[in-house]
């Protein structure tokens, strides 16, 4: 996994330099002709962009999509700046980060679901841990346990194993499970799930979290809601009717209505076919509309973030 996930970064990072060419100004700029879209945030995302990007590319031979990593906030600063023209995040945009586009792109921000996910909970294949709690995670996390025995496992000390403090996974993981505490300083952090993957797969003593899609080579715990419910597995069904208790969409933003070649690739994203792509790359697809003008999709997600404020409004792209 740790392999293929720095294979794909390697191929975005040459398309960027193959091009030689600035960013395409931003979605919502005057819809002028662009040969460039950038995509860049959220290394959950990763994978699934840039599959996006070569299946598109491949019919738009006339267009390069570079997509990169780096998290969810800095593809949220790179929108703030101007430097990319999509913000891949796997959490809703804060408050803050909406007025700091509006202030500095003179544009309200446009938050499309793409996909869903869940975090999953990683443990090494050998475990036999079946089941956590999101309070036994958050004791877990917040390093007020410290052996497996505790939870029912061996006597072994435990190995707490996470995302930097750029990733949205990190910065949701923070608020559904811990409650907005710290996470407890042993945590070791690492640059994307399928780094923390690897880390799980390699050490029985491991526990970490991450996207659902790159959960290959280790178990997936069931997670509770508390201590007295059922436990759930990250499966599709689960995920989509919210069941899992740390389900979330996935995201592009966009500054400004998007247009163009822009809005282009962000209605392939969100077409059967792109749908189906976040389905083989592992993700889940976004449950279909009840009506078909889709008004009631973004209600019917888990998570779909804060209602925004009459300061910035956010408006919801459809297909």
């Amino acid at each position: 996994m740790d392999l293929r996930y720095h294979h794909l970064l390697s191929i975005a990072l040459l398309l960027a330099g193959c091009t030689g060419r600035a960013p395409g100004g931003g979605a919502g700029a005057g819809g002028s002709s662009r040969e460039t879209v950038t995509v860049k945030g959220s290394d959950t995302m990763i994978l699934l962009g840039q599959r996006l990007a070569e299946d598109f590319m491949k019919a738009h031979p006339e267009l390069t999509v570079q997509v990169t990593g780096g998290g969810s906030g800095t593809g949220i600063a790179a929108l703030i700046n101007g430097t990319t023209d999509i913000a891949n995040a796997s959490r809703p945009m804060k408050e803050s980060e909406r007025l700091q586009v509006q202030k500095r792109r003179g544009l309200q921000v446009v938050q499309t679901p793409v996909a869903l996910d869940g975090i999953a909970i990683f443990v090494h294949e050998s475990s036999p841990v079946r089941e956590l709690s999101i309070p036994q995670l958050k004791r877990i996390y917040l390093g007020e346990v410290s052996n497996w025995r505790e939870l029912g496992g061996p006597d072994l000390p435990m190995v707490l194993y996470g995302r930097e403090n750029s990733s949205g996974t990190y910065a949701y993981f923070k608020e559904r499970v811990l409650d907005e505490e710290d996470f407890a300083p042993e945590m070791q952090t690492l640059p994307g799930t399928a780094a923390v993957v690897n880390a799980v797969s390699q050490d029985r003593k491991a526990i970490g979290f991450g996207g659902i899609a790159f959960g290959r080579g280790i178990r997936d715990v069931a997670v509770k809601a508390d201590d007295a419910a059922e436990p759930v597995l990250p499966t599709e069904d689960n995920v989509v009717s919210g069941r899992y208790p740390i389900s979330r969409p996935l995201f592009m933003y966009t500054a400004g209505e998007p247009t163009g070649d822009v809005k282009s690739f962000i209605d392939y994203a969100l077409s059967p076919v792109g749908q189906q792509v976040a389905a083989k790359v592992g993700y889940y697809p976004l449950p279909r509309p009840a009506s078909a003008t889709g008004d009631d999709r973004l209600d019917s997600l888990p998570d779909a973030g804060p209602a925004p404020t009459q300061d910035a409004p956010a408006e919801v792209h459809q297909p």
